[in-house]
């Protein structure tokens, strides 16, 4: 089974750092990150979206995890088990 947290940030720009704190406080329970936003030569969106890949056995710092991003503005949380 896999464990999929998938991160809206918009406005990506200013919620950014913060989320990156965060993640970084929880990065032991993190396999693999994947971070998207579209980018052109002149502008980059102000929304973006981090894929995380979550070690499966560990559910409660899981779910710190997700209330700790669910209490920033701008932020949308989706939790999937594959």
């Amino acid at each position: 089974m896999f464990t999929i947290m998938i991160i809206k940030l918009e406005p990506r720009v200013s919620t950014a750092p913060t989320v990156q704190e965060i993640l970084t406080k929880y990065g032991c329970i993190i396999h693999t990150r994947l971070g998207l936003h579209e980018a052109t030569k002149t502008s980059c969106s102000n929304s973006g979206l981090i894929v995380l890949n979550l070690m499966n056995d560990e559910k409660e710092e899981i779910n710190k995890l997700k209330e700790e991003l669910e209490n920033l503005k701008g932020v949308t949380i989706k939790l999937v088990e594959v």
